[in-house]
């Protein structure tokens, strides 16, 4: 289907979502965010690809939240004495948290591209991804500082599993911009590129690989890293236990370990459909 926030394509197992608002710098309309969850989860349920890559137009990557949203209000135009005031601003942030929490919470690797500046609720949505890559130009800014309001829609729970405590504190209390060479050197970005074109390359190149494994093992791989990052080693150990219990696979194993001593692409079963979802 048609999306009016972004662009989706899917081709040889990787789906490419493209921020297209570039006259806007990229900034998150309420299209947006109803339509990322419902992309996310096409793809994901429906077994479209076993690789997303999120990325973007123009010289700006991602504006954060489109002010035209909050024209209303952050509660659904309901002054702050209203009796249901609190419990309306709840349920709106909760669905824009909901947003984000689709790419952490799908089967799939999320890839993020980020070209120039990553403003706001844009880095709530890069930090949901599994990975981010940069252009040397690229630079985060946690900015809600500036207009007088804490981060709530993701970033500090996320961004502190990326960032020491400290830089995370200075971020979010002065709104600086952290640039691309700090970033990786810190663990935020995995690998940093000239230009787009190059990152978008680099980025596709990996995105390949990803696809080329067993998506069952995959799938594996990001709900034990998810896990065990969110639970101490004790639980950690016996949730992948657990799921290699239930989920390991011998065919897929002998068809990888064949394919590797072939120097061939392996021939892998895509997850199951998920039609209760």
């Amino acid at each position: 289907m048609a999306y009016q926030s972004f662009e989706l394509n899917i081709e040889n197992n990787i789906a490419h979502i493209v921020l297209n608002r570039p006259k806007k710098r990229n900034a998150l309309a309420a299209d947006f965010w109803a339509e990322l969850p419902k992309a996310i989860g096409e793809i994901d349920n429906g077994a479209k690809a076993r690789v997303i890559v999120i990325s973007s137009t123009g010289p700006v990557f991602c504006a954060g939240i489109d002010i035209s949203m909050l024209a209303g209000g952050v509660a659904d135009g309901l002054d702050k004495t209203h009796p249901a005031y609190g419990a309306a601003f709840l349920d709106k942030v909760k669905y824009l948290q909901d947003t984000f929490s689709s790419l952490e919470q799908c089967r799939i690797p999320v890839l993020a591209a980020v070209q120039g500046g990553c403003y706001g609720a844009g880095v709530d949505m890069v930090t949901a991804a599994d990975m981010r890559y940069a252009t040397e130009d690229a630079f985060f800014t946690i900015t809600e500082i500036d207009v007088g309001m804490t981060a709530d829609v993701g970033t500090f729970p996320r961004i502190l599993n990326h960032l020491p405590e400290g830089i995370v504190r200075e971020l979010a209390y002065t709104g600086r911009k952290m640039g691309t060479i700090e970033a990786k050197n810190y663990g935020l970005v995995n690998t940093v590129y000239k230009d787009q074109n190059d990152m978008l390359a680099g980025v596709m190149d990996i995105a390949k690989m990803i696809a080329s494994k067993s998506p069952l093992a995959v799938m594996g791989c990001k709900k034990t890293i998810t896990y065990g990052r969110d639970h101490c080693t004790k639980d950690a150990l016996e949730q992948i236990a657990t799921w290699n219990a239930s989920f390991l696979n011998p065919a897929e194993m002998m068809e990888a370990m064949q394919a590797r001593a072939q120097k061939r692409v392996g021939t892998f079963a895509n997850l199951p459909k998920n039609t209760d979802a």
